[in-house]
């Protein structure tokens, strides 16, 4: 038996539309995974605290503002400095094709972009997240 994948899906920064994190948070509930959703406005520190009161696998951020260097740095610095290396990063929104290569080499793992389907995180979700044996 193995235990349900945990994910943390998180809405840093001031941007406060909020419907596609939901709606990727609801796919991946309904996938069976178990999700945590931080709310709107949340910093880098908050995430990452949720992040490790959660034990999560995985944390997937929702940016539309355009910060989401800024967060996305952030973001894994802390992850870094916490000595967290198991937790998978990945993330969603406004992101220009020419800063995913930069997003991935501070340790993002995966960037959907618009029009990204839900089937497609809950599967990318699923085959790069290992949800740990019992």
């Amino acid at each position: 038996m193995t235990e349900r994948i945990r994910v943390v899906v998180a809405k840093p920064g001031l941007d406060g539309h909020d419907r596609g994190a939901k709606v990727v948070a609801r796919a991946l509930r309904d996938a069976g995974m178990e999700v945590i959703y931080t709310g709107l406005h949340q910093t880098p520190e908050q995430i990452v605290e949720t992040v490790i009161q959660e034990d999560a696998d995985a944390v997937g951020l929702s940016v539309l503002s355009g910060a989401h260097m800024t967060l996305f740095r952030r973001l894994t610095e802390l992850l870094r400095e916490r000595e967290i290396d198991d937790v998978l990063v990945f993330g969603g929104g406004i992101v220009p094709d020419d800063d995913i290569p930069e997003l991935e080499e501070l340790g993002v793992a995966k960037i959907f972009t618009p029009g990204a389907t839900t089937t497609d995180i809950v599967d990318w979700v699923r085959a790069n997240v290992g949800a740990p044996s019992v």
